[in-house]
């Protein structure tokens, strides 16, 4: 198409390319697919799934306050037998062997009290791990990057969108956990005055009461936060995980192949099996051919259960399987309905149908004959 420019003096013709409207510029990069199997599988190997921490803290504070619960009156009597004991045994004089005396009472102490509520956060948190993101140790999260270095990318992380929706998360949290201690300690705080005409004893006994639950009511609270937030980072990953057309496409074709050495590869097969059926024809008993468009090697000696195919072919096949045969002084029958079937029934290394034994019986019997007329 041709286009003028217009100037003061006269009409001349452009040289300007004619403008093109590209939909292919518009349709851009969007990551609308799930991702693939291998594609989180790879991420899982780099530690990128959806793991929520809030759920594993609600966890080990629900096992940790329950084991103290539960061993509480043991811990109370253990702490407070042995400060009885070591104020008991202030006058006595520092020395190496009291230090020592103390510091196995202390560990003996931390054994009986603190080790069982230790083992028993242990084992929940590596459960709810496995419950989480399964048998996975990866490296990748902890390697030396670079890029971690660059101030660039440190700000682009902390004012990204993830960044902000942690934030607002954390925020809330902090708000509905705040607002049930605040609930639960103002209906507490009338009756604590009253603990001035308790005994030592008593007193503690009611303020563990208070603390513990106060403890599991915020444990409740956010071990239901737990499980949203659980839900939610596994849709994140997901989200993150997401590929585009063409990402599927590229990773199919690298995990399948690329189709042109796929086909390199099937032809020089075929060229190979072509060769080893073509150095069988020499020792085949037979060549039974249509004469022109097949021809079907045949072999048999003494043990064998039937006769067996050894090479077969069509057209230029079957013409280089006679050519051979020849060479070698193989004998060619002609016998187009029993080439037909041969070709057709049974493939290479096979042996000869049953309904076909009769017919192919009559050929090598020929066959032998013919042979020995040749050497009387």
């Amino acid at each position: 198409m041709k286009c003028m420019e217009i100037s003061p003096w006269r009409w001349k013709p452009c040289n300007r390319a004619a403008f093109v409207f590209d939909l292919q510029r518009f349709a851009g990069d969007d990551k609308t697919e799930e991702p693939t199997s291998k594609k989180r599988s790879d991420a899982k190997k780099k530690g990128q799934v959806g793991r929520s921490t809030e759920m594993s803290t609600a966890f080990v504070l629900l096992i940790g306050f329950f084991v103290i619960k539960v061993l509480w009156e043991g811990i109370y009597t253990d702490i407070a037998t042995y400060t009885t004991y070591v104020f008991s045994h202030l006058d006595q004089p520092v020395d190496t062997e009291n230090v020592i005396r103390i510091f196995i009472g202390i560990m003996e102490l931390l054994a009986r009290t603190a080790l069982p509520i230790m083992l028993a956060i242990m084992f929940v948190g590596l459960a709810i791990n496995l419950f989480q993101v399964g048998l996975n140790f990866s490296t990748e999260a902890i390697g030396f990057k670079l890029d971690k270095l660059n101030p660039i990318n440190g700000f682009g992380r902390i004012f990204s969108k993830r960044s902000l929706i942690e934030l607002l998360k954390s925020l809330l949290k902090i708000i509905i956990i705040g607002y049930f201690l605040y609930t639960y300690l103002v209906e507490q705080l009338l009756a604590m005055p009253q603990f001035i005409y308790y005994d030592l004893g008593t007193s503690l006994a009611q303020i563990s009461k208070i603390v513990f639950n106060m403890a599991f009511e915020v444990i409740a609270v956010i071990m239901i936060l737990g499980f949203l937030d659980y839900g939610y980072q596994k849709w994140q990953t997901t989200q993150d995980l997401k590929m585009s057309k063409q990402e599927v496409k590229d990773e199919m074709k690298q995990s399948e192949g690329d189709p042109q050495i796929k086909g390199k590869i099937k032809q020089k097969q075929r060229q190979m099996a072509m060769s080893r059926m073509m150095q069988e024809v020499p020792k085949a008993d037979v060549i039974v051919t249509n004469p022109t468009h097949f021809a079907v090697a045949l072999q048999y000696h003494k043990g064998m259960v039937a006769p067996l195919i050894v090479a077969k072919g069509q057209d230029l096949v079957a013409q280089k399987i006679k050519g051979i045969a020849r060479e070698a002084d193989v004998p060619i029958v002609e016998n187009r309905p029993l080439a037909r079937a041969l070709y057709a029934s049974a493939d290479v290394g096979d042996t000869v149908p049953a309904e076909l034994y009769q017919a192919v019986a009559e050929v090598l019997a020929y066959v032998y004959r013919l042979k020995h007329r040749r050497r009387a």
